[in-house]
């Protein structure tokens, strides 16, 4: 039996802050990243991120259809999805990202690029897209009143049927980023920092510049999460799979071995939902279809 805390099942300590997110702070991380949101997904991390997440969403997603691309950024996803012929709308919190959507040559190929909240999508009315592809917004919501807001916004403006696809992050990844940075393992000696993160899955980080508040499932809990928003599980995998913390050795392996590189890759596809990977993944990809 799993006796870990929920959202619904709190420990004895409450966290410090259940606050509504801080939008402002959102947008203005977002806004420093600039061309490095888009170029991420050219790193060694992001390779792997990418390689994996769009191997299972070309295994599940129909490449037919209107697509709401949800926390997208400046549109690295939604360029994807218009090449295997989908119809995208693109929506993101940040208005400096979709400028560079907006300076994209396949611009004019989207049926919108539009500023949207996805705790309020009332622009859109009900089942409006045939699928929805939400790979940012539910770990910036560290208030579980906002998280559902997202989740049942997501759900409604997605067709019956339809195939929704959520990036989500499990408590540890947060746990492990803050081991990895010298100027932030001072949290560790935090008690409060500690406890909000062990029990509730608060991430709060005080470093300018950086990520700066987060929220991390138990990998338990995802499934029953959403199935409970009205969604039928399809998978749940690691996006990172066996090469988390190892991406930089699986990239290198493209130039010294192209063969073995290969087979590295096609093993990382194939046992990406495996749940003996999913505590220290860097983010977790909840697939599921709406219920008709």
């Amino acid at each position: 039996m799993d006796t870990q805390p929920t959202d619904t099942q709190p420990t004895d300590t409450q966290p410090t802050d259940t606050q509504p997110t801080d939008t402002e702070t959102v947008r203005a991380y977002y806004a420093s990243y600039g061309q490095r949101e888009w170029q991420r997904l050219e790193r060694a991390e992001g390779v792997v991120e990418w390689i994996v997440t769009t191997a299972i969403l070309d295994a599940h997603l129909p490449a037919t259809g209107h697509v709401l691309d949800l926390g997208g950024g400046p549109g690295r996803y939604s360029s994807w999805l218009l090449e295997r012929g989908n119809d995208v709308t693109l929506a993101d919190l940040s208005p400096e990202l979709l400028d560079i959507a907006r300076a994209r040559p396949d611009r004019d190929r989207m049926a919108e690029i539009t500023e949207a909240d996805a705790r309020d999508l009332s622009r859109w009315p009900d089942a409006a897209f045939d699928h929805v592809l939400a790979l940012g917004p539910m770990y910036h919501l560290t208030d579980p009143v906002e998280r559902a807001q997202a989740g049942a916004e997501m759900v409604r403006v997605l067709r019956p049927g339809g195939m929704i696809a959520i990036a989500t992050m499990p408590w540890y990844g947060s746990l492990r980023r803050t081991l990895a940075l010298p100027d932030e393992r001072r949290h560790f000696a935090d008690a409060q920092f500690v406890d909000d993160l062990k029990s509730h899955g608060i991430f709060h980080n005080d470093v300018p510049g950086r990520f700066n508040s987060g929220y991390g499932f138990r990998p338990a809990e995802i499934a029953p999460y959403f199935e409970e928003l009205g969604l039928t599980t399809v998978t749940l995998v690691s996006t990172h799979g066996y090469a988390s913390g190892m991406e930089e050795t699986i990239v290198a392996l493209r130039d010294e071995h192209p063969t073995a590189y290969e087979v590295a890759m096609r093993l990382l596809i194939d046992t990406a939902d495996d749940p003996s990977l999913f505590g220290l993944a860097g983010h977790l990809l909840y697939v599921g279809t709406k219920d008709m």
